[in-house]
């Protein structure tokens, strides 16, 4: 997938954009607080139908405007043009379209154009709490497999029900508690089913790169941990029910997972160094490009590359810039503070590219 330009107006600090885009390497320079983050922010809204950084579309209006548009033309590995188009008024459900057509649901345009974002906030996967693991496996599968995203949402609706009666005061409805634990069990199973053979796949993939950019200095793994290892979910989730009971909401279940991140036989969070941490995280988002362009109908996803160069020795550097810039990635948006870094990734490569400067929310090309 390309993204060949995008119209932007009153999106966070960006007030008005129209830019046209290579097909291969797209760099943006600028200081920190520029508004390169909330550019390929932009982008990404228009794969997710929503921030990467804010889930209150409100917020995203740029201050003292009362609407916000997003609008994208893609040409997919077909050959064919797809327009997206996204806007929104204060106080108004957004609209959300695929060439001039309304989605019923935002949740059918999910996968249609596969993104990969790699950004600071990123470290939370290593010293964050296991939301941060359990969403990284949420966005990755929900861009290949449709049903995924309609069984976590019956689970979180059985978990939330569940947990609604753990809390009343009275003595909840048992009929009704065990209708909501059997619907968490039942979806929990197949949401396990499916993050487990997605690990399993990704884990080899993901030491690979992770050797390649470090050198093989270092082992890396990769563990998911789960309640349904234990037992049957059913069993597990019933087992605690009265502990559930005495604390408000429920203990087990699939909500509860985890990914373990290993540098050795340690843990990442403890040992890993700024840079081990750094060369973890982009090779665990690495891996995952790789597995969404084998699995979504052999669409090529977008990557975004935010600021992933600091705290990077020169030789983890150059081990990233010969990989992103290899014929196993598509179109590649890049942002740096740092100027010879971006230099450095354009001398060594043949493709295509373009550079922009960024400033006070002004995004414009370089001749």
């Amino acid at each position: 997938m390309i993204l060949k330009n995008i119209s932007i107006i009153n999106y966070k600090n960006i007030q008005t954009a129209d830019l046209e885009f290579s097909p291969k390497i797209n760099c943006f320079i600028g200081q920190n607080g520029v508004g390169k983050t909330n550019l390929l922010d932009a982008i990404y809204y228009l794969s997710f139908c929503r921030s990467a950084y804010n889930p209150i579309d409100s917020q995203i209006i740029t201050h003292d405007k009362d609407f916000f548009v997003l609008e994208g033309n893609y040409l997919n590995d077909n050959e064919d043009m797809e327009n997206i188009y996204c806007g929104m008024k204060r106080g108004v459900k957004k609209h959300f379209k695929r060439n001039k057509k309304e989605y019923r649901r935002l949740s059918q345009h999910i996968g249609l154009i596969p993104l990969i974002f790699v950004s600071p906030s990123d470290s939370s996967l290593i010293d964050g709490g296991s939301e941060e693991r359990r969403r990284l496996m949420d966005v990755v599968i929900s861009q290949y497999d449709h049903s995924y995203i309609e069984a976590l949402s019956a689970y979180n609706k059985a978990l939330q029900q569940r947990n609604a009666l753990l809390k009343m005061e009275d003595e909840p409805d048992m009929a009704l508690m065990e209708i909501w634990e059997q619907q968490m069990a039942e979806y929990g199973e197949i949401l396990y089913q499916k993050r487990d053979a997605f690990v399993k796949e990704l884990v080899p993939v993901f030491q690979d790169i992770y050797q390649k950019i470090s050198d093989n200095h270092e082992k890396v793994s990769l563990n998911y941990i789960s309640h349904c290892q234990r037992d049957p979910l059913l069993n597990v989730i019933q087992r605690d029910r009265f502990k559930d009971r005495a604390i408000g909401y429920s203990l087990h279940g699939v909500h509860r997972d985890d990914l373990e991140m290993l540098i050795g036989d340690y843990q990442m969070k403890r040992e890993g160094s700024q840079g081990q941490n750094k060369t973890f995280v982009l090779a665990l988002k690495l891996a995952q490009f790789d597995f969404l362009k084998r699995t979504t109908s052999n669409t090529t996803p977008l990557l975004l590359l935010d600021d992933i160069f600091d705290k990077l020795d020169a030789h983890r550097v150059e081990e990233i810039v010969k990989l992103v810039s290899s014929d196993n990635f598509g179109q590649i948006f890049i942002t740096d503070t740092n100027r010879e870094h971006l230099d450095r990734i354009l001398s060594n490569s043949v493709l295509a590219y373009k550079l922009f400067s960024v400033a006070n929310g002004e995004i414009s090309p370089e001749v």
